[in-house]
């Protein structure tokens, strides 16, 4: 009787799911990585050749801006001074679903902060929906989710 019905279970399950091709993973994957580089000097150029100009982005803090936005707030910050904090960005747990000329990437964003002799982390999940125009990738839409502090 009880291999019955795991038999029926088994047959009745949902086929199991899994991840499309993402061809173009090492190029995108390449492309966050240089991104969160140029984020890390707050590189205006990375910044503009990453959005799209048609981007919706919605901040960890609840935020919602667009690319003209994000680049007068990269513009207009100011130059950092001897003793600034110093803060890195880097990728983790990175996934990436392709469909065609549109990409879904998930990571693990990981910012790291440098001051006084002291290093804070802090990390967010950020997924990320580019699409492949004129030959080339850019984010149309991006959502962070700043993860508690341990």
């Amino acid at each position: 009787m009880l291999i019955a019905i795991l038999a029926l279970m088994l047959a009745l399950a949902p086929p199991a799911r899994t991840t499309p091709a993402a061809p173009a993973a090492a190029e995108l994957t390449k492309l966050l990585e240089d991104f969160l580089a140029g984020a890390s000097r707050n590189d205006a150029a990375m910044h503009d050749r990453f959005w799209a100009e048609d981007l919706i982005y919605t901040s960890s803090a609840g935020r919602r801006v667009g690319k003209a936005d994000i680049l007068n707030d990269v513009r207009s910050a100011l130059a950092p001074r001897p003793g600034d904090p110093n803060t890195t960005f880097t990728a983790a747990d990175v996934r990436i679903q392709q469909y065609g000329n549109t990409a879904i990437v998930a990571f693990r964003l990981v910012g790291t902060t440098e001051q006084d002799g002291k290093t804070d982390v802090a990390n967010y999940l950020n997924t990320g929906t580019f699409l492949k125009r004129g030959g080339r990738w850019q984010v149309v839409s991006w959502q962070a989710t700043r993860l508690p502090r341990p």
